[in-house]
């Protein structure tokens, strides 16, 4: 009897169980943020890294050999063209120098009883009062007296150079750098670097290109219309260079093993502020010729490489719950995900350039939580706390 009774309870719950129907999973919208999209005329800078440089600079060598006697400037400073820079131990080529004078003026003596005795000889030559070979040699110890003279002027010239160069001066204005020798050093001729001049205005910056823009820098270099900011430059603590440049240089070839280039920019430089050797980052100002999709970065979503969006979409889907026929079917919102193509990042703004269509309502907000298919809602859009700025329809 109590197996019986047991089998019927059984039957029961099973019956009871089967009855109930079975309740449909709970979807969880996700809140975002829409914005339509829209072309828009684009205006940015395309930034490259870049190094300054001097228009002119010379490392000062030394061109007679001795020991440093004497400095005349303060490292650092601007000097001026001709300021004496560096002494080198004179006295020996001032030695040479008088000794070259004393020989000069003893074969100019020399010239001078040679003058007197041809010009004796000819008179006598011409009333055939002396032999012909007295004549022959007075004739020829003149010519040779003359040459004597000459190279005793030269050897003057040269001893000078020599005394002159025991004073070393600036070839331009410019920043002269730390002395490479102290005093007493000797230096030899051609080898030894005593310092570094360079110019300090105007100044240059080289950045390189890819060889795939330089028809564009080429047409920017002879175009008469050039806009005093299409060349900006961010200094090193990312502040902005006050003044604006113009393209200088193209170099001459493209390097065969990377395929870049390199171009020279000329700069002001009133104050002295950009120092050779710095780097900084240089902007050229550019426009996209015809209006472009722009959307925040933050609805850009990248994966191994590829970037996408999510589009919102209207769909229409079964409604189980529905108890009458106007009520079967129900509107959802769908994100669907979309490959695209970027351009030129703009601040917090990406040019999108193509996988998307002027129209389309992108989510801005929320993509964190999404994948392709999820349902959204615009109902309860994200505070700007959680990083929206408001949806858009």
């Amino acid at each position: 009897m109590n197996r019986v009774i047991l089998n019927t309870i059984l039957i029961s719950c099973v019956a009871i169980t089967a009855c109930k129907k079975k309740q449909p999973p709970v979807v969880t919208e996700v809140p975002v943020n829409l914005l339509k999209l829209k072309t828009q005329n684009v205006l940015y800078f395309d930034k490259y890294p870049a190094t300054t440089a001097a228009l002119s600079q010379v490392s000062l060598l030394p061109q007679i050999q001795g020991a440093i006697t004497g400095i005349f400037f303060t490292e650092g400073t601007h000097v001026k063209k001709g300021q004496k820079l560096y002494e080198i131990d004179e006295r020996i080529y001032r030695d040479n120098y008088d000794a070259a004078v004393a020989n000069q003026k003893v074969s100019e003596g020399n010239l001078v009883q040679a003058q007197q005795d041809a010009d004796r000889y000819e008179y006598l030559n011409k009333y055939n009062a002396v032999a012909k070979q007295q004549y022959d040699h007075a004739i020829i110890a003149l010519q040779n007296a003359q040459s004597a003279v000459k190279s005793a002027q030269q050897a003057v010239k040269t001893a000078k150079t020599n005394l002159q160069y025991a004073i070393v001066t600036a070839p331009f204005d410019g920043t002269i750098g730390f002395s490479m020798v102290k005093l007493g050093d000797v230096v030899n001729v051609g080898t030894t670097v005593l310092n570094t001049i360079s110019t300090d205005g105007p100044i240059g910056v080289d950045f390189i290109v890819n060889e795939k823009q330089l028809p564009h820098f080429e047409k920017l270099q002879d175009s008469k219309q050039q806009t005093d900011s299409l060349f900006t430059v961010l200094l090193p603590d990312n502040s902005l260079y006050p003044y604006t440049g113009k393209i200088s240089v193209i170099d001459r070839a493209v390097d065969a093993q990377t395929g870049a280039i390199k171009i020279r920019l000329v700069f002001p430089n009133p104050k002295n502020f950009m120092r050779v050797g710095m780097s900084c980052v240089v902007r050229v100002h550019n426009e996209e010729t015809t209006p472009q999709m722009v959307l925040p970065n933050k609805a850009v979503v990248e994966q191994m490489g590829e970037y996408f969006v999510f589009v919102a979409k209207d769909t229409v889907i079964d409604n189980p719950q529905a108890k009458t026929d106007t009520g079967k079917h129900k509107r959802e919102l769908l994100a669907m995900q979309k490959k695209v193509q970027v351009g030129q990042t703009i601040g917090g703004n990406i040019i999108i350039k193509t996988g998307v269509n002027p129209g389309d309502r992108i989510i801005t907000d929320g993509v964190q939580l999404l994948h392709d298919g999820s349902q959204i809602t615009t109902a309860n859009k994200i505070g700007p706390s959680a990083g929206g700025k408001g949806g858009r329809g």
